[in-house]
């Protein structure tokens, strides 16, 4: 097994002054130690993993890291930055960086070893060493330490409270009549990462601590790629909360079901571990309970802090909060919206617009007739948008106070319905369930009382206060704002409805399945509820937008092969299916590995589009389905022709401004200076 890291691989005065040109010149020591294939390939694969989430850490630490199918061994390359560079940590830049590189199909000796180095990084001393040292070999030899695969996680965070166990077992022996109140508080914890190399084991190590620091019995479960060893049945049935600090998903989660929860991304158990502590033990006052088979997060969705998914939010800036409980509501959503929409356009197809007036075919239904089959897509379909409004209200409450605020969230989203009140009515009776869940929550309550919290006091006096609200005090200006609404896009004409559309494809390709492609999309699709000319429009130029990233990144891939990677290329390939698909999520690893030139292409090629599907008056019933729902659209060869301009638009402009770093100007760049051919966010 060769070494981990040599005296090669180690830089005591790093030159470089961004994240990016610090992984190219530690990358480059790599290559010249034969562990890295193809530079631009691994570093491409670096950028992409650090635009998943920043890879600094509280301590002047940057770890960035990755698998990746250009690297022969696994590897860490050590550079100390005197000026520090920034790599996203909260409290400043980082004056010491470990590029990790791991290949695509690591050992698990080898994952050990850089498991162990994470665990490393959260002591004092041995960052303090790695400071103060003179000679690369010997700082080598320091950040090797002892290569042999370290005893397993849960048994180191174990031996942590065996002195304090060993106390307990002292006083009871003696008789003491105080054993049974000085049994600690314990809280079992699961740690994970998307490579599942550096900050699983960090997270579980600062845990471990804070645990130790407060007097609190913290036992941590690593899912990371060195191993998953399950903790022991009998330590969860024991446990008097749970901590999960993950971007993947948690494995196996029923074994959780019925303890106070924290569910927060995994940089928030390396960053504040004595805060999530602090919060398992409030939870567990309240009589918090959380059902883990329904806490059902995103894995990699962001918090506040940019720690990750879950409840981690209540750190954040409350417009970041406000922002993820939509987009709690409008995730759960989107699978009636798109069912639906689709039935629905289809018995368009079928029988005619004139089918929506139909009698009820549980009354009338002829199986040889044509309209019977329509009316009954028809009926189905807008069944299942009858759920909309209230699966929308339901899921940002659940997101603002788990499940006890579903209840008052559907009570408050069909309300929403019956006032008139609309797409927007869900919103706000989603948010004043959240909210009045979350006050309730608050209140002290007696132990006898906090089972039936969740399941009867909680859902009974939050439902009735959000059926006030919305019956008697803001239901009706709601539906007044709705109707003002609806009045509107219905009168969009000529430069006014070019405008929308350069708004919503602009917003439609920022983030490319991110939030503001999310808002843009939740007010299209809100739209088809009670679908109007306006509206219609307004979804046929969001979908077309969201196509033409993928495709452009397709388009620019098969013209100009040069300037992408072998990878690149690749995924060019599927781009082409994903952007007819209207998956604007195609072109994310072309945007990752380098945003400033691909991100505003995207986003002129989607203006464009946007603007000229609203010139030509296209609209679009079905919510989802790219050119396969092509014979549903109003005015379709417009537009079609509205998307490909708009994919020539991005092709042109990616195209060029990537060919331009290969001019005079930049020819340092193929001697390995910084801002390089790799696509690398610059």
């Amino acid at each position: 097994m060769s070494e981990l890291i040599t005296a090669e691989l180690v830089d005591l005065d790093l030159s470089a002054t961004t994240k990016d040109a610090a992984a190219r010149s530690l990358a480059e020591r790599m290559v010249a130690a034969h562990r890295v294939t193809d530079l631009d390939g691994f570093l491409a694969d670096v950028a992409a993993r650090e635009a998943q989430m920043p890879t600094g850490l509280d301590g002047g630490i940057g770890i960035p890291h990755c698998r990746s199918e250009y690297v022969n061994a696994p590897t860490l390359a050590f550079g100390r930055s005197g000026a520090g560079i920034d790599f996203g940590a909260a409290d400043g830049p980082a004056d010491l960086i470990f590029l990790i590189a791991a290949p695509a199909g690591a050992d698990d000796d080898h994952l050990t070893i850089l498991s162990g180095l994470a665990r490393r990084l959260m002591d004092p001393e041995f960052t303090a060493a790695l400071r103060a040292g003179t000679d690369p070999r010997a700082v080598a030899a320091l950040i090797r330490g002892k290569e042999a695969p370290e005893e397993p996680e849960q048994e180191r965070v174990e031996a942590g409270s065996q002195e304090q166990e060993r106390a307990e077992t002292a006083a009871e022996a003696a008789g003491g009549t105080e054993a049974a109140e000085s049994v600690p508080f314990r809280i079992v914890a699961v740690t994970s990462c998307p490579t599942g190399i550096a900050h699983t084991y960090m997270a579980a190590e600062s845990l471990a601590a804070a645990g130790r620091a407060e007097g609190v019995e913290v036992t941590v479960e690593t899912q990371g790629s060195a191993g998953f060893k399950k903790l022991d049945p009998a330590v969860v049935a024991a446990a008097d909360a749970v901590i999960w600090a993950h971007d993947v998903e948690v494995r196996e989660k029923a074994r959780f079901r019925g303890k106070p929860l924290v569910d927060v991304g995994v940089k928030a158990g390396v960053n504040r571990p004595a805060e999530l502590i602090a919060e398992a033990r409030r939870k567990a006052e309240r009589g918090e309970i959380a059902t883990a088979t329904d806490t059902d997060k995103a894995p990699g969705s962001k918090d506040g802090d940019g720690d990750g998914n879950g409840s981690g939010t209540d750190h954040a800036h409350f417009g970041v909060r406000l922002r993820t409980y939509l987009m709690s509501g409008v995730s759960y959503m989107v699978p009636f919206v798109a069912a639906g929409g689709l039935l629905i356009a289809l018995s368009f197809a079928i029988g005619g617009y004139e089918i929506a007036s139909a009698k009820s075919v549980a009354d009338h239904f002829v199986w040889g007739e044509a309209d019977s089959w329509a009316a009954l897509l028809n009926q189905i379909g807008s069944a299942a948008f009858g759920f909309l409004v209230p699966v929308l209200a339901g899921y940002i409450a659940y997101g603002m106070a788990d499940r006890p605020a579903l209840v008052p969230g559907f009570v408050g989203g069909a309300i929403a319905l019956t006032v008139n009140a609309g797409f927007l009515g869900g919103l706000v009776a989603g948010l004043l369930a959240g909210a009045v869940v979350m006050a309730v929550q608050r209140v002290p309550v007696h132990a006898t009382l906090r089972g039936i919290m969740p399941v009867l006091v909680i859902p009974l006096i939050a439902s009735a206060t959000v059926g006030f609200l919305m019956f008697i005090v803001v239901g009706k200006p709601i539906a007044s704002l709705q109707n003002a609404l609806t009045d509107w896009l219905n009168g969009l004409s000529g430069s006014n409805a070019v405008i929308l559309g350069v708004v919503l494809g602009l917003m439609m390709c920022f983030d490319m399945g991110g939030p503001l492609n999310k808002v843009a999309y939740a007010f299209a699709v809100g739209g088809l509820a009670d679908p109007t000319p306006g509206s219609l429009k307004v979804m046929a130029a969001v979908m077309a937008a969201g196509m033409v990233p993928p495709l452009a990144m397709a388009l620019a891939t098969t013209v100009r092969k040069k300037l992408f990677t072998k990878t690149e290329r690749e995924n060019g390939r599927a781009a082409w299916v994903l952007g007819a698909s209207f998956i604007t999520e195609g072109a994310i690893p072309f945007a990752a590995a380098d945003p400033l030139r691909v991100i505003p292409s995207v986003m002129a090629g989607g203006a464009v589009t946007g603007a000229l599907s609203m010139a030509f008056g296209a609209t679009l019933r079905a919510p989802h389905g790219g050119v396969f729902v092509v014979p549903l659209i109003g005015e379709p060869f417009l537009y079609l022709l509205a998307i490909a301009a708009g994919t020539l638009v991005a092709t042109v402009l990616v195209v060029l401004l990537k060919g331009a770093r290969r001019t005079a100007p930049e020819a340092a760049e193929d001697a390995g200076a910084d801002g390089s051919r790799v696509t690398v966010a610059a």
